[in-house]
């Protein structure tokens, strides 16, 4: 299967480049995923496509605001770190911005010195090991000097940081947010549970690898970066009576669905779990436990378009991309939403 097979074409203005508003005035367009029929709505009318006894399942992580914009100690050049992955002892995994200044044992210096880092070690795909040095508490000189790590293609700068978190972001650890979820309101969320609809809450920590371009022509040769994720018992009891009674797991998110279907038994069986995954969703996978999703659209070629393709059909994906475009959507992460269902 061709990387190629996921590309559209997509008109740059149709970019989203900020958030509406109201959270929840974006447009929904609802794809049924057996026969390939869309129609248009707006995003608060998504209660009316969830039953009674359905679960709603959302990721529940907080981006951190992991963009720090410092200098390098000694020469005073302006340099970008954008933290992705914590190990111990202050260490971070990082993509540093100018590279190629930041050998190991360079120093960087944010806000006057009140954080330093020092490189330790270039790894992977040639980000940076770097030991940040502070006095106080880390996430509080983080959040006085950090910016929200928006994607490249937003170029606009964001006023209200609160703007890229869910009304329901709890545990911190993304680099990204979990953008599907940035059209509830808490009004919805009361609407949903008052509907006799369960709300599920899981945690993935959303790594940027998971919005880049596949970058080989075969998608078989694509290796998804892992991410950390986490299920409680309370969690894990909702799905299961939801599949046991009949009723249905509609994921907020490609976050939501990579976790469940990545925790879950063969027989879709879930149980409390937390680790690593790099699952990998394309079509021709067999899902366990999911039956809708709700997400944004996609970047062309990108992993999250080759997993909605896996739920819906590529024929069916892409058609409807088309109609979206034509109809003049708003896309990305501060677009607008499209829930794949089994009815209309």
């Amino acid at each position: 299967m061709r990387t190629e097979d996921f590309n559209f074409e997509l008109p740059e203005e149709l970019i989203a480049q900020d958030p509406l508003e109201d959270r929840s005035g974006s447009r929904l367009l609802v794809l049924n995923k057996n026969t390939g029929e869309v129609q248009h709505h707006g995003f608060k009318e998504i209660v009316n496509y969830l039953n009674p006894g359905d679960c709603l399942v959302i990721n529940d992580t907080k981006v951190i605001p992991a963009r720090l914009i410092g200098s390098k100690v000694g020469t005073e050049a302006k340099i970008e770190v954008l933290l992705l992955k914590r190990n111990e002892n202050d260490i971070w995994e990082t993509l540093v911005k100018p590279g190629k200044k930041m050998k190991p044992g360079a120093k960087v210096s944010f806000g006057d010195g009140l954080l330093t880092g020092e490189v330790l070690e270039v790894v992977e795909e040639g980000n940076r090991l770097i030991q940040f040095h502070y006095e106080g508490i880390f996430e509080e000189i983080l959040d006085q000097l950090g910016q929200m790590p928006l994607p490249p293609y937003i170029t606009h700068q964001l006023q209200d940081k609160n703007r890229y978190q869910t009304v329901y972001a709890k545990h911190t650890g993304s680099a990204a947010a979990p953008t599907a979820g940035l059209h509830f309101t808490q009004e919805i969320l009361k609407e949903v549970e008052a509907k006799g609809i369960d709300i599920a809450r899981v945690t993935l920590h959303v790594g940027l690898g998971t919005f880049r371009p596949v970058k080989v022509d075969d998608i078989l040769d694509h290796h998804m970066h892992s991410e950390f994720y986490q299920i409680d018992r309370e969690a894990a009891d909702k799905i299961n009576q939801a599949k046991e009674s009949g009723h249905r797991v509609i994921c907020v998110g490609t976050t939501s669905c990579r976790t469940i279907e990545s925790a879950a038994a063969a027989d879709g069986h879930m149980e409390p779990s937390s680790g690593w995954t790099e699952i990998f969703i394309y079509p021709g996978y067999q899902f366990k436990v999911l039956d809708c999703l709700l997400t944004n659209f996609h970047l062309p070629e990108s992993t999250l378009i080759m997993l909605v393709s896996a739920l819906a059909g590529r024929e069916h994906v892409l058609a409807a991309y088309e109609e979206a475009v034509k109809e003049r959507y708003r896309f990305f992460s501060f677009g607008d939403a499209m829930l794949i269902t089994d009815f209309m």
